[in-house]
């Protein structure tokens, strides 16, 4: 037979999502006030306790579908409304309708990337990789961006087309049906994680040196993974349909 989620509720869990709400309901007061790096940081505190919710109730079999439904919901304000109020009052105020619109298309596809997630059938949710952008690699994407241009020298406001395009296609990508490796069930030999607890360790080293960098590096190469990876697709199932070159015998003379 096979296990359903039940309704209990479990505090531990259920606190560590609400630690990620709170993270993002500071980060939405802090946009506000005009403190945009401190708007970033507690985004990134958000996706972190939202990395660890999860991992702590499939550790403990605490997993429910009240946590599931809290989570999503708590989802929704930290990597939804409060990226998109961020990008918003950040750098979109100056495009009048077309900032704000982008600021709700980022709201309206999080909603939808959410819905998508949670109708999905659990072998599908279980499963090697995501169907479109996660919204958290999404609102990261955003929040380092920031952190970026903090770096740059950029201490206020700014003003640029790019962050503008690039609300938009971080919209499409959430709900796009391009594959994102989710890092959730990688079955790995006993050398194969020496290695990648190697690699993990020279990662945190170059994350620590200068993280604006590094974490801005690290999100624009997991966001152009899944468009690279489908271009990469067609490219092979384009090569399978080519028909294969008739070899012709020249007459021996």
């Amino acid at each position: 037979m096979e296990k359903t989620a039940s309704n209990k509720f479990y505090p531990v869990p259920c606190m560590l999502t609400c630690t990620s709400l709170f993270s993002g309901f500071y980060s939405m007061v802090a946009s506000i006030n005009g403190n945009f790096y401190a708007a970033a940081i507690a985004i990134l505190v958000a996706a972190v306790f939202d990395g660890l919710d999860g991992r702590v109730a499939r550790m403990t079999g605490s997993t429910s579908e009240f946590g599931k439904q809290l989570d999503s919901l708590c989802d929704m304000v930290s990597f939804g409304v409060a990226p998109a109020l961020l990008a918003y009052l950040w750098a979109l105020t100056p495009y009048g309708r077309y900032g704000w619109l982008a600021a709700f298309l980022f709201v309206a596809t999080t909603a939808l990337r959410l819905a998508r997630f949670n109708s999905a059938s659990d072998d599908e949710n279980k499963s090697h990789d995501f169907v479109g952008l996660p919204c958290p690699a999404a609102a990261s994407m955003i929040v380092t961006t920031v952190m970026f241009c903090r770096f740059l020298g950029a201490t206020d406001t700014v003003k640029h087309l790019s962050i503008l395009l690039l609300v938009y296609v971080l919209s499409y990508l959430m709900v796009s049906t391009h594959r994102y490796l989710s890092f959730k069930q990688i079955h790995l030999s006993r050398e194969k994680k020496f290695q990648v607890i190697v690699g993990m360790v020279l990662l945190l080293v170059l994350l620590a040196t200068e993280p604006p960098i590094t974490l801005f590096a690290v999100s624009l190469i997991y966001i152009l993974s899944g468009p690279s990876l489908a271009l990469y697709g067609l490219m092979q199932h384009g090569k399978k349909k080519l028909p294969a070159k008739k070899k012709i015998n020249k007459p021996v003379e």
